[in-house]
């Protein structure tokens, strides 16, 4: 008899499943309007804190980097029992030469920002200063209240109970299995580093394997609401946000069907994380009543969590995780590509291949615009602020506003996040998945373009 059969739930299994999942579902799912802008609570909350703490956030970014640089360094070179014999502070510390050089660039370059020491090259408005006062300030809180309360989503019962009762639909389409459900609608509607760290912690804990976790993290972490209402205030194109949305929803369902499909996510392995193994399969074989069984594997789950004290103790290590493993990366990665962007050629070189592709497609402006097609790898807001500047036609700004946010891989964030967490994604991997997810997804967006407007 299979385990979610043979348990019989009480009525406060229920109860502790369904109030918790609500909670989280409200904060990471739900959007609000404050101040006539759309948000989710999680954001909001985060957005609140780092007003408060505006004036600070940078210099705590500093401080940061530099004390994981100190205890990397010791963890590396001394070994301390007190970490070696700790498997998470062994995992936290004691980490690869190529993550401890990102760690030391990562504060070498926010202490070289923050103080406008050496070369402008690096702490310029548009390089590090990005990088340390716009990006790793907002991940300061935003993984701060994502990495506590994320344990509302993942311990109660709630991805059991999606997990079931989606187990038939996410697999034939996307090939991933059910429970997988609400972390793909936190990562699309939420916030795409909200998503990764969801998909991370799923992976890490032996729910998803390699090549699931590789599709949920390239393929569903999309930017939030608000920031693609970023992108179009940048476009003066405010007026189109409905036009806009559907576009965004129909290239990308579009491209999450056939990237699980095609290299490099179909090649990627069916193994699970190698310190847990697999942990749990949601597959619907048996007869029993849908609803029912999710309710029942939902209430068992919901039974494990031993009390209060487990739960944040586990949301203080998502913190920490976010913080010390990937904020350090981010601001490395992030200041490196907008170097490369301020001050050379090379995406310029790079989207000329996309000239003759966007003239077929008659997207008017097609040499300014093939410009943004790629450098959105860098930061999927360049394409928007490089394309306000140069791009006169409406339709052309449409595209590029559209485009930026389906391309989803951009080093300056969720690229950034993927190299920096466990998931089994590699570089190479992501220019790839880039290239494809625009080759994919331009034609429906100027489909969509051409029939809307």
């Amino acid at each position: 008899m299979k385990k979610g059969d043979a348990f019989v739930p009480k009525r406060s299994d229920y109860v502790k499943f369904l109030v918790p999942s609500l909670i989280g579902i409200f904060l990471f799912i739900v959007p609000i309007r404050y101040k006539g802008e759309i948000t989710l609570p999680v954001a909001f909350l985060a957005n609140g804190l780092g007003d408060i703490l505006a004036d600070v956030l940078p210099f705590i970014a500093v401080l940061l980097l530099l004390v994981t640089v100190l205890l990397t360094v010791v963890a590396k070179v001394f070994k301390p029992e007190f970490m070696m014999n700790r498997a998470y502070l062994k995992g936290l510390f004691d980490v690869g030469y190529l993550w401890v050089t990102a760690r030391v660039l990562g504060a070498l370059f926010a202490v070289m920002t923050y103080y406008e020491l050496g070369p402008e090259i690096v702490w310029s408005e548009n390089t590090g200063a990005i990088a340390l006062y716009d990006l790793a300030s907002f991940l300061l809180v935003i993984f701060l209240f994502a990495g506590l309360l994320l344990p509302l989503l993942l311990n109660f019962g709630l991805l059991e109970f999606f997990g079931t009762l989606m187990s038939k639909v996410m697999r034939p389409l996307f090939t991933l299995p059910g429970r997988s459900a609400i972390d793909c609608l936190a990562s699309w509607i939420g916030d795409g580093t909200i998503g990764v760290l969801l998909t991370s912690k799923q992976y890490e804990e032996g729910y998803y394997s390699k090549r699931e976790a590789a599709v949920i993290g390239t393929t569903f972490s999309l930017v939030s609401i608000t920031f693609s209402i970023v992108v179009l205030g940048y476009m003066d194109l405010m007026h189109l946000f409905p036009k806009y949305y559907l576009t965004i929803v129909a290239a990308g369902l579009v491209a999450a069907v056939i990237m699980p499909r095609i290299p490099p996510l179909s090649r990627k392995s069916d193994d699970y994380f190698e310190p847990v193994g697999k942990q749990l399969d949601n597959t619907v074989s048996d007869d029993a009543p849908l609803f029912k069984k999710a309710l029942t594997l939902a209430a068992e789950q919901a039974r494990k969590v031993k009390g209060a004290s487990a739960v944040v103790k586990g949301g203080v290590q998502n913190v920490l995780d976010m913080w010390i493993g990937v904020v350090p990366v981010v601001v490395t990665l992030a200041t490196l590509a907008n170097i490369v962007v301020e001050y050379t050629p090379f995406f310029e070189y790079l989207g000329a291949p996309f000239v003759p592709l966007l003239s077929l497609l008659q997207v008017p402006e097609a040499s300014e615009a093939a410009q943004t097609v790629v450098v959105g790898f860098a930061d999927m807001l360049l394409p928007a602020l490089i394309g306000s500047g140069i791009i006169e036609s409406e339709f052309t700004k449409f595209v590029i506003a559209s485009l930026s946010v389906t391309q989803l891989i951009y080093l300056s964030e969720v690229g950034a996040l993927l190299l920096g967490s466990k998931l089994p994604v590699n570089f190479l991997d992501l220019i790839i998945i880039f290239l494809e997810r625009t080759v994919i997804t331009l034609p429906v967006i100027v489909f969509m373009a051409h029939l809307l407007f």
